[in-house]
């Protein structure tokens, strides 16, 4: 009876085990019940861009829950809220004019895709009702960013709740993808003509968008495009009036050295999801950024947008997300994203470069990832049954380093990853210790 008195209550993401408790942290550190501390690597999920108890975050928090909790946007705007926005996109950054704050990333593409389809209702396109995405992608576990992802997994048991407005074409996944005697030139062309042809088999006046991460995150583990790629798909959407909605939910604010991914591509969308480093994990809160001409037709059409959630534009969410974003700005945190990017991808090819079972080392600014293969002439992928991820993760976690590692990185179903995206308060000797505590797992997991 006694152990059943002291079970969770909690509905755990497993039911055969309780996770340790957290019961503090500072800086890129976790502190678990009884004092052990936790090297954050991946903070969280991408979440975590200040670390942890960043004192200008916390006082921000205190300060507003004093002066205003709450208030619905069906009554009220709130000053936190207004000023985030116009941090975010009083500048028009791409084009992008408008925010829309919901509480995290699945909600985030949700709207993305509700305004793709109204802003088309709003100018007299109603014909236009699907939507291209990519395979090996995520977009978030409601139903409607669900249909949008590729990750077979996660599709899986909710398969036929799944709406067939999406279809899928190639990732821009060059060291699964890209051919032996393809140039990345080539296999950027050949991405682009399969997108125009899955245009031309859903009949083009029917396409609304296409939906794609601008450096994909957990998945298949921080693959960057290959150059030229957003420019080429820009293209084929502007050819025939679709809409590109870019899924920086993970890849985002900062992470990958940038405020937006989309800067280093040369391009910008129509509407782009934002969340986890947008509030540092402080509080729940993402955004829909959108642009003028979606923002002018729906002014000048039905006058709102058929949408809503309770939590909308919530004050502390927007307080801390804003102090957030401040502190990246005024302490010049991208510059660090950028060194200490650099100075992690050199150290895992120094650790990992020639390792018989490491197939590929990838990534842009804090936001890298290590595969793992079986064989790496052939870039066979380990037996799923293996569960080396996993095995990774624990053997990790058991020398005090959290990080983020994945499977079906190969197709869905095999290969295996590990995602790294520490702090961007992140030092260099703390990126020697990520590395060479992540190297002692990887060798004890494969033993």
């Amino acid at each position: 009876m006694s152990a059943v008195a002291n079970r969770s209550r909690v509905l755990h993401r497993s039911s055969r085990t309780t996770p340790p408790l957290a019961v503090g942290g500072h800086g890129v550190w976790l502190v678990e019940q009884g004092g052990r501390e936790v090297l954050d690597a991946s903070g969280g999920a991408a979440v975590s861009c200040l670390g942890h108890q960043h004192r200008r975050i916390v006082e921000a928090i205190k300060r507003q829950a004093d002066t205003l909790c709450y208030a619905h946007t069906g009554f009220f705007s709130n000053g936190p809220a207004e000023a985030l926005a116009d941090e975010l996109v009083g500048h028009e950054p791409g084009g992008l004019s408008l925010a829309y704050f919901v509480s995290g990333g699945s909600e985030a593409v949700e709207a993305a895709l509700k305004l793709a389809r109204q802003y088309f209702l709003e100018v007299g396109q109603p014909n236009r009702t699907k939507i291209i995405a990519r395979r090996q992608s995520y977009h978030g576990n409601t139903l409607g960013a669900l249909a949008a992802g590729g990750n077979a997994a996660r599709r899986a048991p909710y398969a036929p709740l799944l709406t067939d407005a999406f279809s899928h074409v190639s990732p821009a996944f060059a060291y699964r993808e890209q051919r032996a005697d393809e140039d990345e030139a080539g296999f950027t062309a050949r991405l682009a003509a399969e997108l125009e042809a899955e245009f031309q088999r859903l009949g083009p006046d029917n396409v609304a968008a296409f939906v794609a991460e601008t450096v994909v995150g957990a998945t298949a583990g921080c693959v960057p495009a290959p150059a030229g790629y957003f420019r080429a798909v820009r293209e084929v959407c502007d050819r025939h009036g679709a809409l590109l909605i870019l899924d920086e939910v993970m890849s985002g604010m900062g992470r990958t050295g940038t405020r937006h991914a989309w800067e280093q591509e040369g391009i910008s969308p129509d509407l782009q999801a934002i969340a986890k480093g947008l509030g540092g994990g402080y509080q729940a809160i993402g955004a829909v950024l959108v642009s003028g001409r979606i923002a002018d037709a729906v002014e000048q059409g039905s006058g709102a947008f058929q949408h809503g959630h309770t939590y909308l534009a919530h004050p502390i969410a927007a307080a801390a997300a804003l102090e957030v974003q401040q502190v990246i700005r005024e302490d010049r945190l991208l510059d660090n994203v950028k060194a200490m990017g650099a100075l992690l991808q050199q150290r895992l090819e120094e650790r990992f470069g020639d390792h018989r079972h490491v197939g590929d080392i990838r990534g842009r600014g804090l936001f890298r990832a290590i595969e793992l293969v079986a064989d790496r002439a052939t870039r066979a992928p380990f037996d799923p049954a293996r569960g080396l991820h996993q095995r990774i993760k624990k053997e990790s976690f058991a020398r005090g380093l959290a990080c983020y590692p994945g499977g079906g990185t190969a197709d869905g179903k095999a290969g295996d990853h590990v995602l790294l995206a520490p702090p961007y308060i992140v030092s260099a000797a703390e990126i020697g210790l990520i590395v060479e505590r992540l190297g002692d797992a990887v060798d004890a997991a494969l033993a």
